[in-house]
């Protein structure tokens, strides 16, 4: 097999929660790119038909499942639909996120539990879900974040808890599951990227933080994540599991 062909994912099923806009778009896409066949799952949708137009225009099947992940019943049931309209399952992408941004004197309850239901425990029902329809060979990609790895200056208590955690999760998980079930298990750490977050932030901030905190001193590029990801899903990265991969433009080094 050559090294290109490692790439390569003809005849693979993957599943991708937050597939409605921004990173969760891109990586549908890319997947489709590399030959897999992809179900998408979000809240959303109605706008999960314009990304299942871009899947099938590589040639690639692909389902839309409105797809709640803080719900168990509705992973399971997205994982249920990709067995049955499309076979298996070989690839699961973790994507689905939410953040805040509120002070953590004034932050409620509510606030707090609901990123942590999406970000940390919907990776799990997930991963719990896709683990059980599994095959060896699968692998998991759990998309963390940079913040959960380093500050930034912004009170995000909330969605740096849940992207820290997964970094925790993603370990214990390939310590159950690659051994014995001979399912990988890694997580991508982004740094910052175009999406409906980073439109929330001040204005000056993210140039502030390309000046003084990134080596590479700009927002990384959609496709440039996506060949990240490709490389934790496919064979190109059968020797890795367990690890967290920053793609962030240098900031930790930092």
């Amino acid at each position: 097999m050559s090294v290109l062909d490692r790439f390569k994912l003809d005849g693979k099923v993957a599943i991708v929660t937050g597939a409605s806009s921004g990173l969760g778009v891109a990586f549908a896409k890319a997947l489709a790119e590399a030959g897999a066949d992809v179900a998408l799952g979000a809240r959303r949708v109605e706008k999960l038909e314009e990304t299942k137009r871009l899947v099938e225009a590589e040639g690639r099947r692909a389902i839309a499942v409105a797809t709640d992940v803080s719900k168990p019943e509705d992973c399971q049931a997205l994982v249920d639909a990709t067995v049955e309209q499309l076979g298996r399952v070989d690839i699961l992408v973790n994507n689905a996120g939410v953040g805040t941004g509120y002070p953590a004197t004034r932050e409620e309850p509510d606030e707090f539990r609901r990123v942590i239901d999406i970000n940390l425990n919907g990776c799990y029902w997930m991963a719990q879900a896709c683990g059980r329809a599994m095959e060896p060979g699968s692998s998991i990609v759990n998309i963390s974040s940079v913040l959960g790895l380093t500050t930034a200056g912004l009170p995000q208590a909330a969605y740096s808890a849940s992207k820290a955690a997964l970094v925790g999760l993603t370990r214990d998980l390939a310590q159950q599951w690659t051994g014995r079930k001979g399912i990988r298990v890694n997580a991508l750490a982004p740094g910052f990227f175009e999406s409906e977050m980073t439109e929330q932030y001040p204005e000056g901030y993210l140039e502030g933080m390309q000046k003084y905190r990134m080596l590479v001193p700009r927002k990384g590029e959609p496709e440039e994540l996506a060949a990240a990801l490709i490389f934790l899903a496919s064979d190109a990265g059968g020797y890795t599991t367990g690890v967290t991969l920053p793609v962030d433009g240098g900031m930790l080094a930092t």
